[in-house]
């Protein structure tokens, strides 16, 4: 923690210049920039696994039909040709997994008040108004939903909400596409679930930035914007 807050501070002291009161603010968005630039090879892959599934469809609708009367026989076919095939049905959720150390490490750096027995310089730290260890309810009380501190969340719901948006019409456009939607027992046990609820997940963003501090939000917004120009990007 105390590597991580010294490194914090260090880009801060960088940034002051240009971000001045809100370098620090500036220090996280660029180390969440640095951190997805550490995964893009693993959400290349991840894109590369999606257009090899999209591409087994066909395959996998002629061994629905064979196995029609077998689902437990049905699932097994799947998952062998998957292996023969190597690609994995859950590769595309490496990059989100890898990412999790580095949000729950500025989840807690900003939730604590002391690091190595010392006071937390960096709750001093703000976002405009609003300080970076503090949380959309703590600026409903200081202000309201229209305060200084409440703009700035309302600035940050509005990001990622038009993200989200985004990211759900092409989820969505992306099963339509696909031509035979997989049914349940089609694949890993659940993953059929999974992806009818995955267009629906980038809605939840909302609630974890009015939730969790905001420099912990800022990670999220930052990660969720990249991922959103990452995949139109990759997608071509």
């Amino acid at each position: 923690m105390s590597v991580f807050a010294h490194l914090v501070e260090h880009l801060a002291d960088l940034l002051t210049p240009l971000f001045h009161a809100s370098a620090a603010a500036a220090a996280i968005v660029l180390f969440t920039a640095l951190v997805r630039l550490l995964v893009h090879p693993l959400s290349r892959a991840a894109a590369r696994g999606r257009r090899a599934r999209a591409a087994l469809q066909p395959r996998i609708t002629a061994l629905r039909e064979r196995h029609a009367g077998d689902p437990q026989r049905l699932q097994q076919a799947v998952l062998e040709l998957h292996a023969e095939e190597k690609v994995s049905p859950l590769s595309g959720c490496l990059p989100s997994l890898l990412q999790l150390p580095a949000f729950f490490l500025l989840y807690h750096l900003f939730s604590s008040s002391t690091i190595g027995g010392e006071g937390n310089a960096l709750l001093g730290h703000r976002l405009l108004a609003a300080p970076l260890g503090g949380r959309w309810a703590d600026a409903l009380t200081d202000g309201g939903v229209f305060g200084p501190a409440g703009v700035v969340y309302l600035g940050l719901f509005a990001v990622v909400a038009a993200v989200a948006a985004v990211n759900f019409r092409r989820a969505r456009r992306t099963i339509a596409e696909q031509p035979a939607p997989a049914a349940a027992g089609d694949q890993v046990p659940g993953l059929a679930a999974v992806t009818r609820v995955t267009p629906y997940l980038s809605f939840f963003t909302l609630v974890t930035v009015a939730v969790v501090p905001l420099a912990a939000a800022l990670y999220v917004v930052t990660s969720t914007a990249w991922s959103a120009a990452e995949q139109a990007l990759l997608s071509r």
